[in-house]
């Protein structure tokens, strides 16, 4: 176990929870967007971890309403809705990734896909999202799309993206070998 990532871990609670952090009061008229980035390598400890703060905040706070979005399971989901699963598994046999990609960038493109995201969790009924699962979805997916999008789509309410790589302040690196030139109106939830 990484002690130093659990002891960041282990602030989460307390950020979630706190008046500021739930009303996005501070940040300068910007969403409450906020990153947790994390080693690759312990993505399985975080996992882990999301798991028992999910459960916690069910128990302990229930007047706080939280979602959790893990995005493998979301775009499985929206695939299966629009009847592609079978088809872009059949395609990625017979034509391969390449042309996969290129074949489900329409049906994925962030117009479509948060959309449905947030008709899903109802986001009206939330307090709080919390999303994983951006390194199993990649390049299919890329958090700075998601991001963007939701802009628009979330208002005032607190979103934190657990994210596999570092996070500057100005620009994500997914495992930590994969740079993004782009910029983020987001906060990181514990340095």
């Amino acid at each position: 176990m990484n002690q130093q990532l659990q002891d960041r871990l282990n602030q989460i609670p307390e950020k979630l929870l706190s008046d500021a952090f739930l009303k996005s009061q501070g940040l300068g008229n910007e969403l409450g967007f906020w990153i947790f980035d994390h080693p690759p390598e312990d993505e399985l400890q975080v996992r882990e971890y999301l798991e028992f703060v999910i459960q916690m905040l069910k128990k302990k706070h229930s007047n706080l309403r939280v979602t959790h979005i893990n995005l493998l399971h979301a775009l499985k989901d929206y695939l299966d809705s629009r009847n592609f699963t079978q088809k872009a598994i059949q395609m990625q046999k017979i034509k391969g990734d390449k042309a996969l990609l290129k074949a489900i960038t329409g049906p994925l493109h962030m117009d479509k896909f948060a959309p449905y995201l947030m008709q899903q969790i109802d986001i009206e009924h939330q307090d709080v999202v919390l999303i994983s699962g951006v390194g199993s979805v990649w390049p299919v997916l890329r958090a700075h799309n998601l991001l963007n999008k939701f802009h628009a789509l979330l208002g005032h309410k607190p979103l934190v993206l657990f994210y596999p790589g570092a996070y500057s302040g100005q620009s994500l690196t997914l495992f930590n070998r994969i740079p993004s030139n782009n910029y983020y109106r987001a906060f990181k939830l514990v340095p």
